[in-house]
């Protein structure tokens, strides 16, 4: 029987490793894994490596810490997305209110097909400038 690698994680870089694994933590409900949660006295200036796991434990996200990082200029191709992920949601009042949600997270929205009755969908940019799509859709 064959067996295959199978997707531990993806990892994202980013200047500030701690600000974006706040972002995705609170965007799409994960904890951080034992060992990577901020510590209480906010003495963590480079925390350099943190993982985000579901609530069974299991790896969804990495943050490396990197001293620079050029952002995606998507749509434009002077730098391309080089990785976005696809976040599917159920309903179209879950698409905006997520929208929203990941704009009040510190997003910011880069091409807007929420009117779209095909398959509406946000493409929005986290924090550090990693494109991610919202979408209706099914997983």
């Amino acid at each position: 029987m064959d067996s295959y690698p199978r997707r531990m994680h993806t990892a994202l870089d980013a200047v500030d490793s701690r600000g974006l694994a706040e972002f995705y933590r609170a965007l799409l409900g994960l904890r951080y894994r034992p060992g990577d949660e901020a510590p209480v006295d906010g003495s963590e200036d480079d925390p350099g490596w943190l993982v985000l796991v579901d609530e069974d434990g299991n790896r969804q996200l990495a943050v490396q810490q990197v001293e620079q990082l050029t952002p995606s200029t998507w749509p434009s191709a002077a730098v391309p997305m080089q990785l976005h992920i696809d976040y599917a949601v159920p309903s179209l009042e879950e698409l905006h209110r997520h929208r929203e949600r990941a704009e009040q997270l510190g997003a910011r929205l880069l091409y807007d097909r929420g009117a779209d009755e095909d398959e509406p969908l946000y493409v929005l940019a986290d924090p550090a400038g990693h494109p991610f799509c919202l979408l209706v859709g099914h997983v």
